[in-house]
């Protein structure tokens, strides 16, 4: 796709906590041991610094008192993720307070210098700096007794398995980051009878951290009242450049939609919204009608800068596309259209708003005289997802009220699509649609999800880990 994006929001960066150590009774044994592993912590943290995130590095630490004293600067730097660098030998009495002290989840990692020992030359000290291994058991025993969950990664400095496997931890800790601090705007009301959408925002503040934030229709209309012309036409212009606009769209229908996306911008900014569910029936074309019918323009253009919108007040599915987005996945409001026997596919998407980042192709603009089930008309945006492999993900709730994660990897593939306003994507999932269909709709996910890029079931694993979810992957 070579349509130019608007400027990303950029979110809140990653904050990586790291502590290296190593048994201190070595030290006077082996006097070359410790240069060479504060060499090896240096390797690490400035690799960690290139993962798109902060790192607090509190250097090495050599006995319990050490490991106390890191435990509390990482409590003060209010981390993500820590990462502990077992270099050698070490007790779990050094790692145990930064576990159970700082408040985030810890990662364990055993990186040593190379792939192999040269068992022919090396002597006690030279086989200490690849023994990183050792403390790994006994770590999980303790960690395990203190109530605290356990994670690693084990492999050497060069490792790039190692390494994808780290920064799949550290996209994981993001995710929970945004959560734990984001603020999700919920406008509107539900839409009547859709007993799966109904959302209960202090769970989501039980479970995932952040702030609701209950917004009403006039919100936005106050905001639309107070647009200028100009901005006015300065939205249409990008909405020319960004779509291609089909002949079904009536100009005036398109300037009040950019009229209404220069007031969600505002919005956002005033509440420093990290994600948006809206919806509102209105009524015979009076005012609020007119500016819940129009939302669909700005919705999708706050989606591709970072900022997931979706409608039918769907939540959960906001949640979703956040989580997606923020690993690189983007993700796209969705949910069943069709299933098609013939090509072994099943349809998805839906009207209203999409990430236009991931789109296969310039998106198009469509003029509508009908916003099916919904009050009002105006412009909808119509693509099909990136060709090539997906990743489906939604939030389920059980009867207990706990959010579980539901998730599926696929294939979009080209062919025939609707010419309705809506987002499609024809999604192979390697199986008949109709299993498929009852598989995903058993799992407890709600009739909308999000559609994002590439396979990610191992980094959402990582995520449901630091979250402390249930993830259920649907692969009949």
């Amino acid at each position: 796709m070579t349509t130019t994006m608007p400027t990303r929001i950029m979110p809140r960066r990653t904050r990586i906590g790291l502590v290296a150590g190593g048994l201190g009774a070595y030290w006077p044994q082996f006097p070359d041991l410790l240069p060479q592993l504060r060499r090896s912590a240096e390797q690490v943290s400035a690799r960690l610094g290139g993962l798109d995130c902060e790192v607090v590095d509190v250097g090495f630490i050599s006995d319990e008192r050490d490991g106390a004293a890191a435990a509390q600067r990482l409590r003060a730097a209010d981390c993500d993720l820590i990462v502990g660098f077992l270099t050698t030998y070490m007790t779990a009495s050094m790692l145990a307070p930064v576990a159970q002290r700082t408040g985030a989840p810890v990662l364990l990692i055993n990186l040593q210098p190379s792939e192999a020992m040269d068992h022919a030359t090396f002597d006690t000290g030279a086989w200490l700096a690849y023994c990183g291994a050792c403390p790994l058991p006994e770590m999980a025993n303790a960690f395990r007794r203190c109530g605290v969950e356990f994670r690693s990664v084990s492999g050497y400095l060069g490792d790039e398995r190692a390494w994808a496997r780290i920064g799949r931890w550290i996209r994981a800790a993001g995710v929970r980051a945004a959560l734990r601090h984001g603020r999700h705007g919920l406008l509107g009301h539900l839409y009547p009878g859709m007993m799966d959408v109904s959302s209960d925002p202090t769970l989501v503040t039980a479970q995932f951290g952040g702030h609701v934030e209950i917004l009403e229709i006039d919100d936005v209309r106050v905001r639309v009242e107070k647009v200028s012309d100009g901005e006015t036409a300065e939205r249409v212009a990008l909405a020319r450049s960004m779509f291609t606009l089909d002949e079904s769209v009536v100009e005036e229908d398109l300037e009040w939609a950019a009229r209404v996306s220069v007031a969600l911008d505002r919005l956002v900014e005033d509440f420093t919204l990290d994600s948006l569910a809206y919806y509102h029936r209105g009524l015979d074309g009076e005012t609020h009608e007119r500016v819940g019918a129009g939302l669909i323009l700005g919705a999708s253009l706050l989606t591709a800068r970072g900022v997931p919108a979706c409608g039918e007040y769907e939540l959960r599915t906001s949640l979703a596309m956040l989580i997606m987005d923020r690993l690189g996945a983007g993700g796209s409001f969705t949910e069943f259209q069709a299933l098609n026997f013939r090509d072994n596919v099943v349809e998805m998407g839906h009207d209203g708003p999409a990430h236009l980042a991931i789109s296969a192709r310039k998106p198009l603009l469509r003029g509508l005289d009908v916003l099916h089930g919904k009050r009002g008309w105006g412009v909808s945006v119509e693509f099909d997802v990136a060709h090539g492999p997906v990743t489906a993900f939604g939030l389920g709730q059980a009867r207990d009220g706990r959010y579980t994660m539901v998730a599926a990897e696929g294939t979009v593939v080209p062919g025939p699509l609707l010419a309705i306003g809506n987002t499609t994507s024809r999604v192979d999932f390697g199986c008949d649609p109709g299993e498929w269909t009852d598989a995903w709709s058993a799992s407890g996910v709600a009739h909308h999800w999000t559609l994002g890029t590439g396979h990610r079931v191992a980094e959402l694993t990582a995520v449901a880990d630091l979250l402390g979810l249930e993830l259920t992957v649907v692969a009949p």
